[in-house]
């Protein structure tokens, strides 16, 4: 049997910056900057920009400028490490739960823990731990990205299904339905995206990144997650489901003409899908994800993001200010639900009337409440690592590679496991 015996790398690298910028905050206090100020906000959302409108427009005495990136996977990460090592960066900037950690490591952040420390209890508890490592805190979340089973209900009914799976057991029977009945339908997919499957090992257990003292702990294909690989890799041999990449083209094609009927996916995914397959509107609803033991109930999370400080920021309280305003704001929260799709970090904004709109796209369903009650059954305790570029590119280049049966889900972690280390060790993080 493989040895899975969690692996350690110190965390020295994600700690020796906060030397000199744990005292830093505004002009290099923790005071307020006298006068007014402006503050750079760079991302990449939709509504973002209607936000920042909003703070303009009631805050005379701060200023916010925002500029849109490209997306940080696609970009805008690189531009925002660079612009930080040229000591150029804006004071805040949109960096996701799963990215800050690298950031950290990079010493691309700048400390805000005592500017944060006063709003901690306004947010979900473990999106305010993840706006930080190592006990240093960096910003504040704007949002989570609980998931949830998005389906065909007409579909479903027409092969028979009344009901969404409750269950991971129930949703390869009912896959298997589907397929007898039409070989050329499939209940859902299985695709490449890094950040899907990292959700569904949350949901399942996994704990792939900690720390211990002074150390970071590595499983990536702890017993968990390998629960979750025989499973799809089960799926994939019996071709259950559809191998499709990620948020291709091919992907929308098939649902968008009945053979893919479902997605497991994140909140932020529900106006993507409608956005795609526009013609398909009203016969589509959202239900709680497929579940292991449906005494214990639990839901994975794909996403989020803080506004984070960036290294060299002279207005850190500011910055945290604003960042507070935006995720709690209602005006503000009630604009990103509708422009940008997000469910709200902020504990204000879960009683947001946005949430309590129905969507017609799926059928007039408050779809929001759905993932309410996933929001709940999160485990707080799953961590992001520090080298998650390195990380995902490995997994998603390994989940397309099984998918096609190049390789399988477990030699796809088991390598995933030994680059992430290999990386770490690169960035002069000692593996123990």
């Amino acid at each position: 049997m493989k040895n899975r015996a969690l692996r350690t790398v110190t965390l020295a690298v994600a700690i020796a910056s906060l030397a000199g910028t744990a005292a830093c905050g505004s002009d290099g206090s923790t005071g307020r900057a006298s006068g007014p100020v402006t503050i750079e906000f760079w991302g990449w959302a939709p509504g973002y920009e209607k936000s920042v409108e909003l703070f303009n427009s009631t805050h005379p005495d701060v200023k916010v400028t925002y500029s849109k990136i490209s997306p940080g996977a696609k970009g805008g990460y690189t531009k925002l490490l660079s612009a930080v090592k040229a000591g150029n960066a804006p004071c805040l900037a949109s960096v996701g739960f799963e990215t800050l950690p690298t950031f950290a490591a990079a010493g691309a952040l700048q400390d805000a823990t005592a500017e944060t420390a006063p709003y901690a209890k306004e947010y979900v508890p473990w999106a305010f731990a993840q706006s930080g490592v190592a006990g240093h805190t960096y910003g504040l979340p704007v949002d989570i990205a609980p998931m949830a089973l998005v389906y065909r209900k007409d579909l479903f009914a027409k092969y028979g299904i009344q009901q969404a799976p409750k269950t991971w057991a129930e949703y390869a029977a009912d896959a298997a339905t589907i397929h007898a009945a039409d070989p050329n339908a499939y209940i859902g997919y299985f695709g490449n995206d890094a950040y899907n499957f990292a959700g569904l090992a949350w949901q399942a257990g996994a704990k792939w990144f900690g720390t211990s003292g002074d150390k970071w702990t590595v499983d990536l294909d702890d017993p968990a997650t390998r629960k979750v690989t025989a499973f799809w890799q089960d799926l994939i041999d019996r071709k259950l489901v559809k191998v499709v990449p990620s948020f291709d083209s091919a992907l929308y094609k098939g649902m968008g003409e009945g053979t893919i009927l479902s997605d497991v996916n994140a909140v932020w995914d529900t106006p993507i899908l409608a956005d795609s397959v526009k013609q398909t509107a009203g016969n589509w609803a959202v239900a709680p994800m497929p579940v292991w033991d449906a005494a214990t109930p639990a839901a994975g999370n794909a996403g989020g993001t803080p506004n984070a400080v960036l290294k060299g920021c002279k207005h850190t309280k500011e910055a945290v200010e604003f960042a507070h305003w935006f995720g709690t704001d209602q005006a503000s929260t009630g604009n990103l639900i509708k422009e940008t799709g997000i469910y709200p970090a902020a504990l204000t904004g879960l009683d947001n009337p946005a949430l309590a709109e129905p969507n017609p796209f799926y059928g007039g369903q408050r779809i929001f409440d759905v993932f309410k009650d996933s929001a709940t059954h999160v485990d707080p305790g799953f961590q992001w690592g520090p080298v998650m570029t390195k990380t995902s590119g490995a997994l998603a280049d390994g989940l397309g590679k099984a998918g096609t049966g190049t390789t399988t889900l477990d030699a796809a972690l088991a390598d995933t496991q030994a680059q992430t280390l290999a990386e770490m060790k690169t960035q002069g993080m000692d593996a123990g």
